[in-house]
């Protein structure tokens, strides 16, 4: 008799398994010749090889689809399991192919527009990739779809995602609260896109283990961030000094994306821009690409590429 532990740690077992142990019935009574034993965030199989075998290939399709579509219905379980179920997995895949990854309610994120591919194919070939345009353009949503598929392919061990907290406008002195409290507003639009993509309690769980980080970027000082896929966002507001020290953070197996918008520096007048130097010295370098992107890649309401191009005039 042969033994095979599988592991499911990368998401909510009760969930999995279903209410009051639904979807593992269903398993238990396709493979009775299996003794499964189901406990915490594993799943331990005993018996024959050869119908281990079978068993583990069930068992992560129906882990592939559930990381895919955040969920697992009876249903589901019992059309993967059928004979036909290789056929329905291959169906799947190839309608998903460029599907960055699957958010909340299955809803599926993709590249949008023709340089939001740019970016993500950018993305696969280089370690570094400065997306850059105005306001709507989906660089920040992008770039934290390309980090979650990243963590969830188990391609890196954790995500970190930072902004410079500049003051555009308002007094972080004068704002209630502790310094999360204060800063945490500031890093919200990257809270928002890890909402949309990971399911609520996970994301706290993920960030409460480290493997999620959402900092300022001062706090990446003296660091190395390694296995990591490490997002700057609004870097037009990171001084010279800054975006240097953040990009010399990066470890031998890092993911940098760094974007911003040139047209909306918040920084004083006499300090210059620290992406607008990195526009001008950097793209030389092998491994380091630039994706510009612009008002027809706009994904928000229609005036707001009306409102871009009125400004740029």
């Amino acid at each position: 008799m042969s033994e095979v532990i599988i592991p499911i740690d990368t998401f909510n077992p009760v969930e999995f398994f279903g209410v009051n142990d639904s979807n593992l019935e269903v398993i238990r009574k396709r493979f009775p010749e299996l003794k499964l034993v189901a406990r915490g965030n594993e799943i331990k199989v005993l018996g024959d090889e050869k119908n281990i075998h079978q068993f583990s290939e069930k068992i992560n399709r129906l882990i592939q689809h559930y990381q895919k579509f955040g969920n697992l219905t009876v249903e589901n379980v019992e059309h993967f399991l059928s004979e036909n179920g290789k056929d329905a997995s291959a169906q799947q895949a190839q309608n998903t192919a460029d599907v960055l990854v699957f958010g909340q309610n299955g809803v599926m994120v993709r590249a949008r527009t023709p340089n939001q591919k740019k970016m993500v194919e950018s993305s696969e070939k280089n370690d570094v990739v400065f997306a850059i345009g105005p306001a709507g353009t989906g660089k920040t949503y992008t770039a934290v779809a390309l980090a979650v598929r990243a963590l969830k392919n188990r391609e890196i061990k954790r995500i970190i995602l930072t902004r410079p907290a500049v003051e555009a406008g308002e007094n972080l002195g004068f704002l209630p609260g502790d310094l999360k409290e204060k800063i945490d507003p500031y890093l919200r639009p990257l809270y928002d896109a890890l909402y949309d993509m990971i399911q609520g309690e996970k994301v706290k769980t993920y960030i409460e283990n480290g493997i999620i980080e959402v900092a300022p970027l001062a706090f990446m000082r003296g660091r190395t961030l390694d296995n990591a896929f490490v997002i700057l966002d609004e870097a037009q507001n990171a001084t010279e000094s800054q975006l240097k020290m953040f990009l010399t953070r990066m470890g031998p197996s890092a993911k940098f994306i760094v974007t911003g918008d040139i047209t909306q520096i918040d920084l004083p007048k006499n300090q210059p821009s620290g992406l607008v130097q990195a526009i001008k010295i950097l793209p030389s370098i092998r491994g380091i690409d630039f994706i510009y992107l612009d008002g027809g890649d706009v994904v928000r309401h229609r005036l707001v590429k009306e409102i871009i191009e009125a400004y740029h005039k």
